[in-house]
């Protein structure tokens, strides 16, 4: 991989095209060339949006885990369905920790109480055309009682609860019935790890 910095690339200039919940920005830059010299002044617009947690909720005794279905527009056009299968996640807001974020949307989103966090990645989802970096967590979780459908009426929010069995929602993500990053990677991540998770959270 290429050592370039900061030091590496300049801003050119900066123009707001919309701004109202999230951000557009058009960014006019330059930078360092991978086989030396520099760019010609590139014009780039981004969607501008803070942090994101996410979290797979996981029910050791049980083996199975929690995910929440909404409408999502993103998905209007090139998923069978619009209503996907997503982990539990929120915003960050100002000053507020990435661990606090998905136990308050755990009981918002799903009326679950999160007994214990595992950190697994931090990533952008989409680095070509937004600033959202995404905080990646596996939580513990009691899943008996868990269902119907949450969230908060003020934001819009019709959320429905589903507790899957960890098996079957490895074949959803083999057939592409989950089609959507954060539950991708979080659902890989537990299949590989998913023996030190039990043992780590044996007893709990």
């Amino acid at each position: 991989m290429a050592n370039f910095t900061h030091e590496h690339w300049s801003m050119i200039q900066e123009e707001s095209c919309y701004e109202g919940f999230f951000k557009l920005i058009r960014y006019h830059f330059k930078h360092r060339l991978f086989e030396g010299g520099e760019s010609p002044v590139l014009s780039r617009e981004i969607f501008v949006r803070g942090d994101a947690s996410c979290v797979l909720l996981y029910d050791p005794d049980k083996d199975s885990i929690v995910l929440v279905e909404q409408f999502r527009i993103g998905g209007l056009h090139h998923s069978d369905s619009p209503w996907m299968l997503e982990l539990v996640a929120g915003i960050n807001e100002e000053s507020e920790l990435p661990a606090d974020v998905v136990v308050r949307e755990a009981q918002e989103e799903a009326g679950a109480d999160v007994l214990d966090l595992m950190h697994i990645y931090e990533f952008y989802p989409s680095p070509g055309g937004s600033t959202e970096r995404i905080h990646l967590f596996v939580g513990l979780v009691h899943s008996v009682g868990l269902g119907g459908v949450h969230g908060l009426e003020e934001e819009g929010e019709d959320i429905k609860v589903h507790v899957i069995g960890f098996d079957k929602a490895m074949e959803m993500l083999k057939d592409n019935k989950i089609d959507n990053s954060p539950a991708i990677i979080a659902l890989q991540w537990l299949a590989l790890n998913k023996q030190d998770v039990n043992e780590h959270w044996s007893g709990k």
